[in-house]
C-alpha cells in the first residue's frame, strides 16, 4: 500500500511526540508518528519513579504518567500515533518502507523526523568475556521486566550486581531493591559518589572481567585497577549507561554521523545533511532526560514548519569537534545563526576552562563555575557559537582544568 503524509515522525518517545504535537497543533497537515513497540511513550513508560516534572496539581510525575500525557497531547493536537509499526528502510528520498500489523506499506512524506532514541550497550558490545547465561541485563531490560504495567512480571533474581556509576545505576539499584532483590555491589570504573547508593557496597575503579554460570548466572569476576581480582556470587548483573544512539535508519540513508555521539550530524535547527530529513532527541546524543529530548522535538517542529512553508534548505554548515577531556558536543554543524551547544565531559572536571576556536583563533574562552560530571551535559548559551566563519575550518570546543 502506498500512501502520502505531510510529516512522518519515526519514534514515539518524548522527542517524537513533542515534535508531532507542535506540528499538528500548528496545522502542518497530516502528521503520523510510528512506534515499533506495542505502546507509545518511549523509555519513560518503564520508569516508575518521580523525576518527570509535575502534574496539573503540582504533584510529582512518574515516567508512565509522563508518557501517557505526551501521547494524549499528540492525539488531541490531531497527530496519528501508530504502534507496532517498524520503518524497515528507505525506498527513496523522503519515502520509507514500513512493516505494520496490516502488512507492508510505502509512505512518502514532505518531511521526515527521525526520533528513534538511544539504547544502552549490552554485555556483548562491552566485550565482557565469559559464558552466556541468563540473568545478564541492561537497565532498560530491567525496567521492562519490572514495569508496573506488565500483567505478569517476570522474576529478576535474588542477588544482583549493578555495573556503572551514573544516575541510571542508582535507578537500577532502587528498582532491584523494590523488587526484593539483594544488590551485592555496584561496580564502577570511574569516580562515584558512594553515598548516593546508600548501604550498597560500591567498588570504585573496578570493572567486570568475566561472567560465570551455565544456564543461569552464578557470579562475576571483578578486577580492580591494580590488577587484583575477586568473584562476587550473584544470579543477576545489570549493565547501565553507556548509551549509543539507535541510528540504524539514519545510517541506512547514508546520513553523516558525528564521531563523538555516533548520532546524525545536524545543525542548530535539527536539519540533517539530507533536505527534508530532521533528527531529534536521544538519537543525537543518547542519555539525556526526557524533558530535554522533548524540548528538542518542539524546537525541531519550527524548522519543519519552515520547510513546509517553502523556505529553502540551508547549505551545509561548519563541523563542530571536541578537544581535550570532552566526550561530545551537539549540534554537529553550525550555521549563520548562533545556537546553544550541548557539551558532555569525558571525566569529572572542576571549574573547567572552556574554549571555542576556529582555525587557531579563540572565539570564546570562559571558566565555568562548579563541576562537570560525565553523566550530565552542560548547555552553553548561543553566545558560545557566535563569530564562526562559515567559510573556515571546523569549530573546536575544548576544555582544561
Amino acid at each position: 500500500m502506498n500512501r502520502t503524509v505531510d510529516v512522518l515522525v519515526v519514534g514515539a518517545g518524548p522527542a517524537g511526540l513533542a515534535a508531532a504535537t507542535r506540528l499538528a497543533a500548528a496545522g502542518a497537515g497530516r502528521v503520523e508518528v510510528l512506534e515499533r513497540e506495542r505502546a507509545a511513550g518511549g523509555v519513560p513508560r518503564h520508569c516508575a519513579r518521580p523525576g518527570f516534572g509535575a502534574d496539573a496539581l503540582g504533584g510529582p510525575l512518574d515516567g508512565p504518567a509522563y508518557a501517557r500525557r505526551a501521547v494524549r497531547a499528540a492525539l488531541r493536537a490531531g497527530a496519528t500515533v501508530r504502534t507496532g509499526v517498524s520503518a524497515t528502510g528507505w525506498a527513496g528520498p523522503l519515502t520509507l518502507d514500513l512493516t505494520a500489523p496490516s502488512g507492508l506499506e510505502r509512505v512518502r512524506a514532505r518531511a521526515v523526523v527521525l526520533a528513534t532514541g538511544a539504547r544502552e550497550r549490552p554485555r556483548s558490545a562491552r566485550l565482557v568475556p565469559g559464558s552466556r547465561p541468563a540473568g545478564v541485563l541492561t537497565s532498560g531490560e530491567l525496567q521492562r521486566l519490572t514495569a508496573p504495567s506488565r500483567r505478569w512480571r517476570e522474576p529478576v533474581g535474588k542477588r544482583a550486581v549493578v555495573v556503572g556509576g551514573e544516575p541510571v545505576a542508582r535507578n537500577a539499584v532502587r528498582t532491584l531493591r523494590a523488587a526484593g532483590v539483594e544488590v551485592v555491589a555496584v561496580v564502577a570504573e570511574g569516580r562515584v559518589r558512594r553515598a548516593a547508593f546508600g548501604p550498597v557496597p560500591v567498588l570504585v575503579g573496578t570493572a567486570v572481567a568475566e561472567l560465570h554460570g551455565r544456564g543461569r548466572l552464578t557470579g562475576v569476576t571483578v578486577q580492580a585497577g591494580d590488577g587484583r581480582t575477586a568473584t562476587l556470587r550473584c544470579d543477576t548483573v545489570v549493565f547501565t549507561g553507556d548509551w549509543i544512539p539507535d541510528h540504524e535508519l539514519a545510517r541506512a540513508y547514508g546520513l553523516p554521523l558525528v564521531p563523538g555521539t555516533r548520532g546524525p550530524a545536524t545543525d542548530g535547527a535539527f536539519r540533517t545533511a539530507e533536505p527534508g530529513v530532521f533528527a531529534v532527541g536521544n538519537l543525537l546524543h543518547g542519555g539525556e532526560p526526557a524533558p530535554v529530548a522533548a524540548a528538542e522535538g518542539r524546537a525541531a517542529a519550527d524548522a519543519v514548519l519552515a520547510l513546509l512553508d517553502g523556505r529553502p534548505w540551508p547549505t551545509r554548515g561548519v563541523p563542530v569537534e571536541t578537544a581535550g577531556p570532552l566526550r561530545w558536543v551537539t549540534p554537529g554543524l553550525l550555521g549563520p545563526v548562533s545556537v546553544p551547544l550541548l557539551v558532555r565531559p569525558e571525566r569529572r572536571l572542576v571549574r573547567p576552562l572552556l574554549t571555542v576556536g576556529q582555525d587557531g583563533v579563540v572565539l570564546r574562552r570562559e571558566r565555568l563555575d562548579g563541576t562537570l560530571a560525565p553523566w550530565r551535559s552542560v548547555r552553553l548559551p548561543p553566545r558560545w557559537s557566535s563569530g564562526v566563519d562559515l567559510a573556515g575550518g571546523p569549530v573546536v570546543v575544548g576544555a582544561e582544568e
